[in-house]
This record gives C-alpha cells, structure tokens and sequence, in this order.
C-alpha cells in the first residue's frame, strides 16, 4: 500500500467541485437553507483521528507506558485513514462548489450571507479531516530501526 497522494485528493476535490457547483446552480432556489454547523461533524473525526495518530505513533515507537500495537490495527487505521482523507477531499470539494456559488452573492442575497457562512465552517471542517487522516496514515508507518 503507497502513502496517500496529494494529486489524487486534489484531483478528486476539483471534480467534487465542478460537480457540486453545477447541481448548486441549476437548483439553489429550490435547496432549504443550510444549517451553519451541518458540516461540523468532519472536524471532530478529523480531530479524533489527529489523536488517534498521535496515540497509535507512541504505541508503534514503543515508547514507555504504552502497549505494542500488533500489525492488524496498524493496517486498519491506515485503511481508515486513506479512506478519510478522500471523503474528506470530495466533501471539501463539494462545500467548496457551493461557495463559490453563495460567496458572491452574499452581499445582496440573506439566504446566501447564511449559507455563505454553513459552507465556510463545512470546508474547514472537511479539511481537518483530511488533515487528520494524512497525519493518522503518517502515525502508522513503520519506525525506520
């Protein structure tokens, strides 16, 4: 398995944003408004997977007052992780098209001053995860002694 590639999460981000951008325009009269912390939950697994790294490094380095971790939790939370940081680039990637959308309309329009501000802290929210689960993947990579 190879490390998790910034152009492939890159990649799939942009396309999230073509296509979420295209969906918002041809139907952002008809969406409900969107509540400011609907995103929000992708910041705390970001988090909890910053954590987690740092938890599972200590256990990999066999650092003392820390047990050994056997290999088959290591390779899950690197699946967990690969797996995070492309949800959380495709989610960016779609909160990101919705901004573009809104961000330029906010002065004028109060739904989209609302919702300028729910797409702000979804974006930041997804990229805490993807933040967090490259720093997981990096936790479990295998000490170099």
């Amino acid at each position: 398995m190879t490390p998790t590639r910034p152009r492939d999460l890159l990649a799939a981000g942009l396309l999230a944003l073509l296509v979420a951008n295209i969906l918002v325009r041809m139907t952002y009269g008809s969406l409900p408004s969107i509540p400011l912390f609907a995103g929000a939950t992708l910041g705390v697994l970001g988090i909890a997977e910053l954590l987690g790294g740092n938890s599972l490094r200590a256990r990999i380095k066999r650092k003392p007052g820390t047990n050994p971790i056997q290999p088959l939790v290591a390779a899950r939370a690197v699946v967990v992780a690969k797996a995070s940081a492309m949800a959380g680039a495709i989610v960016a990637g779609a909160w990101a098209g919705l901004l573009a959308h809104v961000l330029p309309n906010s002065a004028t329009v109060t739904a989209a001053a609302s919702d300028t501000a729910s797409a702000l802290v979804g974006l930041v929210s997804a990229l805490v995860l993807v933040g967090g689960a490259l720093w997981l993947e990096r936790c479990c990579r295998a000490p170099e002694e």
